[in-house]
């Protein structure tokens, strides 16, 4: 199958190459390169200059790419680049990059219906080291997309999307590359300038104002021979996220009381957990980026770059809920209580019920659990250092090369936890009412204080992963060279060779319980917290849905203390294995391009050799645990390391082919072979293991296969282009994709040893467990689809743009694609004199598939957002921004397999930043 689509692709691309041949054999300038030439001089300022520069670039190209264009130094269209991003036909943007719900801005970028690990994203040619601040995104879902959270816009020249793949390009992105290009020092005008910005974010939210700060200084001799620019940044928020959570569905067991008073209810499905969930953090981005350039001679230049963004992002999450485990399926699967007359079931699921009080049973039954997770400390990091460096030989040849390193890291160093029971002795009930908030209750629980211990609430356990810094680090160093012909149809061969090592570890997890060995027990009264705060009150005012609001909660102090007393943190016996894990990738690349051109056309013509030597270890339970590289310090159990090699060699082919019909109309057509590797969590992914209610039983969990071979798309493209008008432009656009080794999702069965905190919460022992565990496995897939894009003037001063996007995704094994949204589309206006400019924009995303959650499906509802940008130039130096972010308050909504089973709604609230921009 796969040797059958490489020739159908080759033949593909000989064809293009026979078209090209057979056109005139005029000699013509690389349009590229004229573009590229004459844009260096080109000083852009306001919308319609952004605009002007961006069709322009973009018609120049000879592959299918998409460009955005700073309005000024340090300004570009949105405060964050992906918002800016979401405006481009085929790319789709969201807030998440798993399923750990939606953080106030967007943070990952995806192109044509597909998951954002498909989407490689670089600054200035490079790939870069990332790492993501929640602690979810270090320890579960990992995939290898960059968090826009760690790149101001005020850094970005211009955005280039590649749609279609050259051999000359760096591999990595199944469907496309966006490159992030910076700022050279020679090409500022003056010889001594700076530029800034200084301001202050509000978020309605947590109703909280926020200095933002950015100075940007270059200069550069006389000579326009050597220059230096340095940037720095320092940008402050609040986040609030008022949210309600619905922590997976289970069935009923056929043993429980439920079931076997109403027989109808067996292996129906029921919410394990409904909380009110209150998510609040602060949030500190600094950095900079530093460039030296040098021309000793006009053939030669040298350049610099070190780039660093740190965000600290210390966060305390709260979730007050409901156990619906618990209450139905009890403590061991044989008790638990009969819902009263009146349930509701609908597509297999209890969507109504309620419970009475039970006065006088096991404590242990609560009706409800509380959970209070601080995290100081939280943090992520990237930074990168690159030399490069260009010598044009002679009139014919030109090399140009680059080397570098780039470290990013997500770090959770401390969880300051605590596990309540609460609804002791309660009623309790829910109705499900769709996507959206549910309608639920604890009887006449006191939620606004922690009420009497061991009768209104105790200590369930102490838990939380400790220790945690995930390393994500590149080296890499390429050499490319371009040789020009003397005339005729082939103009110029592009040739090159590329070596990187990418290695991404988490070497230590220390999975904190309770310190029985403390002077008083953690779970005595006397170790407790005394003193409470509560939820603000105006909590979930904008979710809809009757829950518990005002709820009390102790300040992320005193958790650090009781915890600082009361956790045992020990890193060798408390070292969580199931989470660790370490990968290294060595890669080596060489190309050929071919660039042909005649009169009104271009056309390349490459091949792209690759070839990749994966290292996995995985951390795992030994099927003999007496063998001599046995680990058993872990009080979770036995473990030793197993390190996975595989190498692998893939051949990318590309053509394109550009036709300029007339003036005004582009024709463009494309054929390449691209690569994808999978996703970290994929191949070297930590096995999370979620207990079984009762023990015996039979637990859910995740863990990677080391055996995943790198991702392969065969894509076609074809896209007409009619610049009808100045700054205007109508393309239609169809696109293809056809993908080998698709990482999909199926089901083994894994005994690990588990830790039994039901029988006996005191005295927990290991025992061993069955469980069903969802690794990834290699699939096919396809995506097909199509892309209409309109912009235009609208008269002197006012101007619009609207796009649309249809993408259709199917999958081999009949599961959905992750993160493929059918429809999606961005309306715009704009307005700018000489002292006045507004924009306002709207961008729509259908619902699509997240991935697995709890065993369960996860998916993302339909989100919309609305934004507006407001200017004054009060003169040539100075001027006033207003950004509004998320004006229509929108909710992030998901549900499980169907609609009748919600899992949470989240609300953010809007941001306003107000700027003030000066250059000198």
């Amino acid at each position: 199958m796969q040797l059958r689509k490489k020739i159908l692709s080759i033949s593909i691309v000989a064809a293009l190459g026979v078209v090209a041949g057979s056109a005139s054999a005029q000699q013509a300038p690389s349009a590229s390169d004229q573009t590229a030439t004459d844009l260096d001089t080109v000083v852009v300022k306001g919308i319609r200059g952004a605009i002007e520069a961006s069709l322009d670039s973009k018609r120049g190209e000879d592959s299918r790419v998409e460009v955005i264009t700073s309005e000024d130094i340090g300004k570009m269209p949105d405060k964050n680049v992906a918002d800016s991003l979401a405006r481009v036909p085929g790319v789709t943007i969201s807030a998440a990059s798993a399923n750990e719900g939606a953080f106030d801005e967007n943070d990952r970028v995806s192109m044509r219906g597909t998951s954002p690990s498909f989407t490689q994203t670089m600054i200035d040619g490079h790939n870069i080291g990332t790492g993501d601040w929640f602690v979810l995104n270090q320890t579960g879902t990992v995939g290898r997309s960059v968090s826009y959270s760690l790149l101001p816009s005020e850094l970005v020249d211009k955005v280039v999307v590649h749609k279609s793949s050259e051999a000359k390009l760096v591999e990595g992105g199944a469907t496309g590359t966006v490159d992030i290009i910076t700022r050279n020092p020679l090409n500022f005008e003056e010889g001594f300038s700076i530029f800034g910005s200084a301001g202050a974010v509000y978020a309605d939210l947590p109703d909280k104002w926020d200095p933002q700060i950015s100075v940007l200084g270059n200069w550069k001799n006389t000579e326009g021979t050597f220059g230096v620019m340095l940037q720095l940044f320092s940008e402050e928020r609040h986040l609030r996220r008022d949210g309600q959570e619905l922590l997976g569905y289970e069935p009923i067991l056929g043993t429980t009381a439920a079931a076997q008073a109403n027989p109808d209810l067996a292996g129906v499905f029921f919410p394990v957990l409904i909380g009110s969930a209150l998510f609040e953090q602060e949030r500190k981005r600094t950095g900079g980026m530093f460039s030296a350039q040098w021309k000793p001679t006009d053939g030669v230049e040298l350049e610099a770059n070190y780039f660093k963004s740190d965000m600290d992002a210390d966060n305390y999450n709260r979730n007050y809920m409901l156990w619906g485990r618990r209450i139905i399926n009890g403590t061991n699967g044989t008790n638990g209580q009969v819902p009263l007359p009146g349930y509701v079931v609908r597509n297999n699921t209890l969507v109504s019920a309620e419970f009475p009080a039970t006065p006088g049973a096991d404590p242990s039954n609560a009706f409800g659990v509380y959970d209070q997770i601080s995290r100081p400390g939280a943090k992520s990091s990237t930074e990168s250092f690159s030399l490069e460096g260009k010598w044009d030989v002679n009139e014919k040849l030109r090399f140009s090369g680059q080397a570098g390193t780039s470290e990013g890291h997500g770090k959770s160093p401390t969880q300051d936890t605590a596990e309540w029971d609460v609804g002791l002795n309660s009623g309790a009930g829910w109705q499900l009412n769709g996507v959206g908030a549910a309608d639920w209750h604890l009887g006449n629980t006191n939620t606004g204080a922690p009420g009497t211990p061991n009768v209104d609430f105790r200590l369930d356990w102490i838990f939380g992963l400790q220790d945690l810094d995930v390393e994500d680090k590149e080296d890499w160093g390429q050499i490319d060279g371009t040789y020009f012909t003397d005339g005729g149809v082939l103009q110029s061969i592009d040739f090159g060779i590329r070596g990187a090592k990418h290695e991404r570890n988490l070497p230590q997890a220390t999975n904190q319980g309770p310190n029985f060995a403390a002077a008083i027990s953690p779970f005595d009264p006397a170790a407790w917290p005394q003193g409470f705060q509560n939820y603000p009150g105006d909590f979930g005012d904008g979710l809809g849905g009757s829950f518990p609001r005002n709820i009390w909660f102790f300040t992320e102090d005193q958790l650090a203390q009781f915890n600082d007393i009361y956790a045992n943190r020990n890193p060798v016996t408390r070292f969580d294995y199931h989470y660790t894990y370490g990968l290294e990738e060595r890669s080596e690349a060489a190309y050929g391009q071919l660039n042909f051109g005649g009169e009104h056309w271009t056309a390349n013509l490459g091949m792209r050799f690759v070839r990749t030597e994966e290292e996995v270890s995985n951390y795992v339970n030994p099927t003999d645990p007496n063998a001599p590289d046995v680990i058993t310090t872990s009080a979770f159990g036995p473990y030793h390391i197993v390190v996975t090699k595989n190498t692998y060699k893939d051949w990318l082919p590309s053509a394109n082919f550009k036709w300029d019909i007339n003036d005004d109309l582009v024709l463009r057509l494309a054929a390449s072979q691209t690569l994808t590797r999978p996703d970290f969590s994929a191949l070297s992914g930590a096995v999370q293991l979620n207990a079984p209610a009762s023990f015996p039983g039979t637990g859910t969990g995740s863990g990677g296969n080391p055996n995943l071979a790198p991702i392969i798309s065969t894509n076609l493209d074809a896209t007409v282009e009619w610049y009808y008008a100045e700054r205007a432009l109508v393309s239609v656009g169809v696109f293809s994709m056809d993908i080998d080794d698709y990482v999909s999702l199926s089901s083994v069965q894994q005994t690990h040893l588990t830790e039994d905190s039901v029988t006996d919460p005191l005295n927990p022992v290991l025992v061993p467990v069955v469980y069903d565990l969802t690794v990834p496995v290699g699939t096919g897939a396809s995506v097909n689809g199509f892309e209409l894009a309109w912009q235009g003037p609208i008269g002197e001063y006012f101007g619009a743009f609207a796009n649309y996007t249809w993408s259709e995704a199917d999958v081999d094994d009949g599961t959905p694609m992750l993160g493929q949204s059918e429809n999606t589309y961005n309306v715009g206006v704009w307005f700018e004199n000489d002292m006045f400019n507004a924009r306002v924009n709207y961008n729509y995303r259908s619902w699509f598939y997240s991935g697995l959650d709890r065993a369960s499906a996860f998916y993302q509802d339909d989100i919309d957002s609305l934004s507006a940008s407001f200017g004054w130039k009060i003169n040539d130096n100075f001027n006033l921004t207003l950004d509004a972010m998320n004006l229509n308050n929108p909710k992030t909504k998901y549900y499980a397999e169907n609609r009748q089973r919600p899992r949470s709604i989240y609300e953010n609230g809007r941001q306003y930043y107000l700027n003030f921009h000066f250059k000198y």
